[in-house]
Protein backbone atom coordinates (compact mmCIF):
# COMPACT_ATOMS: atom_id res chain seq x y z
CA UNK A 1 0.00 0.00 0.00
CA UNK A 2 1.12 3.36 -0.36
CA UNK A 3 0.02 6.42 1.77
CA UNK A 4 -0.43 9.37 0.18
CA UNK A 5 0.89 12.27 2.12
CA UNK A 6 -1.73 14.81 3.56
CA UNK A 7 0.60 18.17 2.63
CA UNK A 8 -1.63 20.40 4.30
CA UNK A 9 -0.03 22.14 7.16
CA UNK A 10 -3.42 23.08 9.46
CA UNK A 11 -4.63 19.60 9.42
CA UNK A 12 -1.13 18.63 10.23
CA UNK A 13 -1.15 20.91 13.09
CA UNK A 14 -4.55 19.52 14.11
CA UNK A 15 -2.88 16.39 14.12
CA UNK A 16 -0.61 16.95 16.35
CA UNK A 17 -3.46 18.77 18.99
CA UNK A 18 -6.13 16.27 18.90
CA UNK A 19 -5.78 12.48 20.54
CA UNK A 20 -4.98 9.70 18.33
CA UNK A 21 -7.28 7.67 16.59
CA UNK A 22 -8.48 4.61 18.46
CA UNK A 23 -11.91 2.77 19.46
CA UNK A 24 -13.00 1.95 22.80
CA UNK A 25 -15.61 -0.72 23.34
CA UNK A 26 -17.77 -0.86 26.78
CA UNK A 27 -20.67 -2.49 28.19
CA UNK A 28 -23.32 -0.29 29.80
CA UNK A 29 -25.57 -1.73 32.98
CA UNK A 30 -24.18 -5.28 31.89
CA UNK A 31 -27.11 -5.32 28.93
CA UNK A 32 -25.62 -3.21 26.44
CA UNK A 33 -22.44 -3.03 24.54
CA UNK A 34 -21.10 -0.45 22.59
CA UNK A 35 -18.23 1.28 21.04
CA UNK A 36 -17.02 4.81 20.13
CA UNK A 37 -14.68 5.54 17.00
CA UNK A 38 -12.26 8.45 16.98
CA UNK A 39 -11.37 8.69 12.80
CA UNK A 40 -10.26 11.67 11.76
CA UNK A 41 -6.85 10.94 10.23
CA UNK A 42 -8.73 7.57 9.00
CA UNK A 43 -10.83 10.25 7.17
CA UNK A 44 -8.07 11.98 6.05
CA UNK A 45 -5.93 9.53 4.81
CA UNK A 46 -8.91 7.53 3.42
CA UNK A 47 -9.71 11.09 1.40
CA UNK A 48 -6.26 11.83 0.13
CA UNK A 49 -5.40 8.78 -0.86
CA UNK A 50 -9.02 8.06 -3.13
CA UNK A 51 -8.40 11.85 -3.89
CA UNK A 52 -12.32 12.89 -2.48
CA UNK A 53 -14.46 15.84 -2.51
CA UNK A 54 -16.76 16.59 0.20
CA UNK A 55 -19.72 14.93 -0.88
CA UNK A 56 -17.57 11.74 -1.48
CA UNK A 57 -15.71 11.96 1.98
CA UNK A 58 -18.91 12.00 3.66
CA UNK A 59 -20.39 9.08 1.93
CA UNK A 60 -17.37 6.88 2.09
CA UNK A 61 -15.88 8.44 5.52
CA UNK A 62 -19.45 7.58 7.09
CA UNK A 63 -18.63 3.86 5.79
CA UNK A 64 -14.90 3.72 6.86
CA UNK A 65 -16.11 4.77 10.87
CA UNK A 66 -19.22 2.45 10.24
CA UNK A 67 -17.26 -0.36 9.32
CA UNK A 68 -13.99 0.29 12.18
CA UNK A 69 -17.28 0.15 14.43
CA UNK A 70 -17.93 -3.32 13.39
CA UNK A 71 -14.88 -4.64 14.50
CA UNK A 72 -16.20 -4.11 17.98
CA UNK A 73 -18.34 -7.43 17.47
CA UNK A 74 -15.19 -9.44 16.11
CA UNK A 75 -11.67 -10.85 17.34
CA UNK A 76 -8.52 -12.91 16.64
CA UNK A 77 -8.33 -12.64 12.52
CA UNK A 78 -11.78 -12.07 11.74
CA UNK A 79 -12.84 -9.47 9.83
CA UNK A 80 -16.28 -7.61 8.53
CA UNK A 81 -17.34 -6.40 4.65
CA UNK A 82 -20.30 -3.47 4.43
CA UNK A 83 -21.69 -3.17 0.77
CA UNK A 84 -24.05 -0.33 -0.03
CA UNK A 85 -25.51 -1.19 -3.28
CA UNK A 86 -28.15 1.77 -4.43
CA UNK A 87 -30.38 3.29 -7.65
CA UNK A 88 -29.06 7.04 -6.79
CA UNK A 89 -25.94 8.89 -8.22
CA UNK A 90 -24.02 7.77 -5.80
CA UNK A 91 -24.07 4.09 -6.44
CA UNK A 92 -22.85 2.62 -3.62
CA UNK A 93 -19.41 1.32 -1.74
CA UNK A 94 -17.65 -1.47 -0.48
CA UNK A 95 -16.02 -1.18 2.80
CA UNK A 96 -13.44 -4.01 4.92
CA UNK A 97 -12.09 -3.95 8.10
CA UNK A 98 -10.87 -6.75 10.54
CA UNK A 99 -10.06 -7.06 14.11
CA UNK A 100 -6.52 -5.32 14.13
CA UNK A 101 -8.52 -1.95 13.44
CA UNK A 102 -7.23 -1.84 9.56
CA UNK A 103 -10.16 -0.75 7.19
CA UNK A 104 -9.96 0.11 3.84
CA UNK A 105 -12.37 0.39 1.01
CA UNK A 106 -13.93 2.66 -2.33
CA UNK A 107 -16.76 4.23 -3.56
CA UNK A 108 -18.51 2.73 -6.97
CA UNK A 109 -18.32 6.10 -8.58
CA UNK A 110 -15.11 8.30 -8.91
CA UNK A 111 -17.27 11.21 -8.21
CA UNK A 112 -20.87 12.03 -6.92
CA UNK A 113 -22.87 14.19 -9.88
CA UNK A 114 -24.37 17.24 -8.11
CA UNK A 115 -27.31 19.37 -10.10
CA UNK A 116 -26.07 22.40 -7.93
CA UNK A 117 -24.81 24.08 -4.36
CA UNK A 118 -25.36 21.49 -1.55
CA UNK A 119 -28.07 22.87 0.64
CA UNK A 120 -27.12 20.08 3.49
CA UNK A 121 -25.00 17.08 4.48
CA UNK A 122 -28.12 15.42 3.82
CA UNK A 123 -26.77 12.32 1.44
CA UNK A 124 -30.72 10.23 0.95
CA UNK A 125 -31.41 12.48 -2.48
CA UNK A 126 -27.88 10.68 -3.35
CA UNK A 127 -28.65 7.10 -2.13
CA UNK A 128 -32.41 6.33 -2.89
CA UNK A 129 -33.43 2.96 -2.71
CA UNK A 130 -31.22 -0.12 -2.71
CA UNK A 131 -29.78 -2.85 -0.41
CA UNK A 132 -26.84 -2.45 2.79
CA UNK A 133 -25.49 -6.16 3.53
CA UNK A 134 -22.91 -6.68 5.95
CA UNK A 135 -20.58 -10.24 5.94
CA UNK A 136 -18.69 -11.31 9.02
CA UNK A 137 -15.63 -13.60 8.04
CA UNK A 138 -15.13 -15.29 10.54
CA UNK A 139 -11.69 -17.14 11.29
CA UNK A 140 -13.01 -20.70 12.12
CA UNK A 141 -16.24 -20.54 10.03
CA UNK A 142 -16.27 -22.49 6.11
CA UNK A 143 -18.43 -19.38 5.03
CA UNK A 144 -19.16 -16.09 6.46
CA UNK A 145 -22.14 -15.06 7.84
CA UNK A 146 -24.02 -12.80 5.32
CA UNK A 147 -27.39 -10.76 5.85
CA UNK A 148 -29.37 -8.28 3.53
CA UNK A 149 -32.08 -5.00 4.41
CA UNK A 150 -33.30 -2.82 2.00
CA UNK A 151 -32.44 0.85 2.75
CA UNK A 152 -35.23 2.56 4.42
CA UNK A 153 -33.52 6.14 5.13
CA UNK A 154 -30.49 6.56 3.05
CA UNK A 155 -28.73 7.17 6.06
CA UNK A 156 -26.10 5.19 7.02
CA UNK A 157 -26.44 5.56 10.84
CA UNK A 158 -30.00 4.53 10.60
CA UNK A 159 -29.76 1.87 7.89
CA UNK A 160 -26.99 0.19 9.37
CA UNK A 161 -29.38 0.31 13.15
CA UNK A 162 -32.27 -1.12 10.95
CA UNK A 163 -30.36 -3.64 9.71
CA UNK A 164 -29.41 -5.52 12.90
CA UNK A 165 -33.09 -5.39 13.88
CA UNK A 166 -34.35 -6.69 11.27
CA UNK A 167 -31.46 -9.24 10.34
CA UNK A 168 -30.48 -10.19 14.03
CA UNK A 169 -33.22 -9.27 16.41
CA UNK A 170 -30.63 -7.13 18.47
CA UNK A 171 -32.12 -3.15 18.89
CA UNK A 172 -28.97 -1.13 18.07
CA UNK A 173 -28.14 2.45 18.26
CA UNK A 174 -25.67 4.44 15.67
CA UNK A 175 -24.19 7.44 15.35
CA UNK A 176 -22.04 8.52 12.37
CA UNK A 177 -20.31 12.21 12.43
CA UNK A 178 -17.80 14.16 10.42
CA UNK A 179 -17.48 17.84 10.60
CA UNK A 180 -16.25 19.90 8.10
CA UNK A 181 -14.60 23.61 8.28
CA UNK A 182 -15.23 26.12 6.61
CA UNK A 183 -12.68 25.19 3.89
CA UNK A 184 -14.16 21.88 3.80
CA UNK A 185 -11.02 19.93 5.89
CA UNK A 186 -12.24 17.33 7.92
CA UNK A 187 -11.80 18.73 11.26
CA UNK A 188 -13.23 15.60 12.96
CA UNK A 189 -14.73 12.04 12.39
CA UNK A 190 -16.37 9.32 14.84
CA UNK A 191 -18.48 7.14 15.73
CA UNK A 192 -20.85 5.81 18.23
CA UNK A 193 -22.14 1.85 18.29
CA UNK A 194 -24.76 0.91 21.11
CA UNK A 195 -26.45 -2.35 20.85
CA UNK A 196 -28.80 -4.65 23.64
CA UNK A 197 -27.03 -7.57 24.46
CA UNK A 198 -28.45 -11.03 23.38
CA UNK A 199 -30.74 -12.25 26.29
CA UNK A 200 -30.99 -8.68 28.16
CA UNK A 201 -34.44 -6.96 27.86
CA UNK A 202 -34.28 -6.87 24.48
CA UNK A 203 -34.89 -2.75 23.61
CA UNK A 204 -32.72 0.04 23.77
CA UNK A 205 -34.40 2.00 26.75
CA UNK A 206 -36.03 5.26 26.32
CA UNK A 207 -33.79 7.01 28.68
CA UNK A 208 -30.27 5.70 26.93
CA UNK A 209 -32.06 6.18 23.56
CA UNK A 210 -32.32 10.01 24.79
CA UNK A 211 -28.75 10.06 25.70
CA UNK A 212 -27.13 8.91 22.64
CA UNK A 213 -29.50 11.79 20.87
CA UNK A 214 -28.29 14.15 23.32
CA UNK A 215 -24.83 13.79 22.31
CA UNK A 216 -23.24 16.39 20.68
CA UNK A 217 -21.51 16.28 16.89
CA UNK A 218 -19.23 13.33 17.67
CA UNK A 219 -16.76 14.61 14.69
CA UNK A 220 -16.87 18.69 16.90
CA UNK A 221 -16.06 16.48 20.24
CA UNK A 222 -13.05 14.97 18.88
CA UNK A 223 -11.38 18.09 16.92
CA UNK A 224 -12.25 19.79 20.16
CA UNK A 225 -9.56 17.07 21.70
CA UNK A 226 -12.11 14.43 22.95
CA UNK A 227 -10.98 11.24 23.65
CA UNK A 228 -13.69 7.80 23.16
CA UNK A 229 -12.76 7.24 26.84
CA UNK A 230 -13.97 10.64 28.35
CA UNK A 231 -17.04 10.75 26.14
CA UNK A 232 -18.38 7.21 27.30
CA UNK A 233 -17.92 8.17 31.06
CA UNK A 234 -19.08 11.62 30.49
CA UNK A 235 -22.22 10.71 28.26
CA UNK A 236 -23.13 7.63 30.22
CA UNK A 237 -21.77 8.09 33.70
CA UNK A 238 -24.95 7.24 34.88
CA UNK A 239 -25.05 3.54 32.93
CA UNK A 240 -22.71 2.15 34.58
CA UNK A 241 -20.17 2.14 32.13
CA UNK A 242 -17.05 -0.52 31.78
CA UNK A 243 -14.49 0.11 29.18
CA UNK A 244 -13.63 -3.39 28.20
CA UNK A 245 -11.16 -3.17 25.32
CA UNK A 246 -9.70 -0.56 23.04
CA UNK A 247 -7.84 -1.02 19.62
CA UNK A 248 -6.54 1.71 17.10
CA UNK A 249 -7.81 2.38 14.19
CA UNK A 250 -6.10 3.15 10.62
CA UNK A 251 -6.82 3.20 7.53
CA UNK A 252 -4.75 0.30 5.94
CA UNK A 253 -4.71 -2.02 2.77
CA UNK A 254 -2.44 -5.18 2.45
CA UNK A 255 -2.02 -4.72 -1.20
CA UNK A 256 1.68 -4.71 -2.92
CA UNK A 257 3.74 -4.47 -6.08
CA UNK A 258 4.26 -8.15 -5.59
CA UNK A 259 0.69 -9.34 -5.07
CA UNK A 260 -0.52 -7.79 -8.22
CA UNK A 261 2.72 -9.01 -9.71
CA UNK A 262 1.14 -13.29 -8.53
CA UNK A 263 -1.96 -12.08 -9.93
CA UNK A 264 -0.41 -10.98 -13.49
CA UNK A 265 1.73 -14.05 -13.53
CA UNK A 266 -1.70 -16.22 -13.17
CA UNK A 267 -3.07 -14.37 -16.17
CA UNK A 268 -4.00 -16.87 -19.24
CA UNK A 269 -0.96 -17.45 -21.95
CA UNK A 270 -3.28 -15.44 -24.53
CA UNK A 271 -3.13 -12.29 -22.40
CA UNK A 272 -0.20 -12.08 -20.56
CA UNK A 273 1.19 -12.27 -24.45
CA UNK A 274 -0.92 -9.62 -25.64
CA UNK A 275 0.61 -7.21 -22.71
CA UNK A 276 3.62 -7.92 -23.85
CA UNK A 277 3.11 -7.33 -27.43
CA UNK A 278 0.35 -4.24 -27.12
CA UNK A 279 1.34 -2.85 -23.86
CA UNK A 280 1.27 -0.07 -22.79
CA UNK A 281 4.38 0.34 -20.61
CA UNK A 282 4.78 0.85 -18.37
CA UNK A 283 1.52 -1.43 -17.25
CA UNK A 284 -0.81 0.41 -14.23
CA UNK A 285 -2.58 -1.31 -11.81
CA UNK A 286 -4.76 0.43 -9.76
CA UNK A 287 -5.92 -0.88 -6.44
CA UNK A 288 -9.52 -0.06 -5.65
CA UNK A 289 -9.37 -0.45 -1.79
CA UNK A 290 -6.61 2.27 -1.65
CA UNK A 291 -5.86 3.76 -4.76
CA UNK A 292 -2.30 2.79 -4.54
CA UNK A 293 -0.71 2.76 -8.31
CA UNK A 294 1.88 -0.11 -9.22
CA UNK A 295 4.00 0.45 -12.14
CA UNK A 296 5.34 -2.61 -14.55
CA UNK A 297 7.94 -1.87 -17.35
CA UNK A 298 8.56 -4.53 -20.03
CA UNK A 299 11.49 -6.27 -18.16
CA UNK A 300 9.30 -6.77 -15.46
CA UNK A 301 6.44 -8.12 -16.74
CA UNK A 302 9.04 -10.34 -18.76
CA UNK A 303 10.54 -11.24 -15.82
CA UNK A 304 7.55 -12.35 -14.24
CA UNK A 305 6.27 -14.49 -17.66
CA UNK A 306 9.80 -16.22 -17.46
CA UNK A 307 9.77 -16.88 -13.88
CA UNK A 308 5.78 -18.80 -14.31
CA UNK A 309 7.57 -20.19 -17.17
CA UNK A 310 10.47 -22.41 -15.21
CA UNK A 311 7.82 -23.07 -12.74
CA UNK A 312 5.48 -24.94 -15.29
CA UNK A 313 8.94 -26.42 -16.30
CA UNK A 314 9.84 -27.41 -12.40
CA UNK A 315 5.90 -29.23 -12.46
Amino acid sequence: MKLTPIEDEMLNELFDQIAADGMDIFLLDDSYRGAVLHGTRLVNQMRSNHQLGILETLLLGHAYIAAGLLTSLVKGNDRVSMTMECDGPAVGFSVDSNAHGEIRGYLRVDAIPVDGPLESFNLAPFIGSGTLSVSRHLEMARTPFVGHVSLQYGNLAKDLAHYYVVSEQLPTAVSLSIQFDREGRVSGAGGLFIQALPGSSGTIGAELEQRVREIPSLGSLFAAGETPAHIINKYFGEFTPEVVGSRTIEFSCHCSKEHYGGYIGSLPDGEINSILEEGPFPLRVVCHNCNSVYEYSFDEIQRICDARNVERSAN
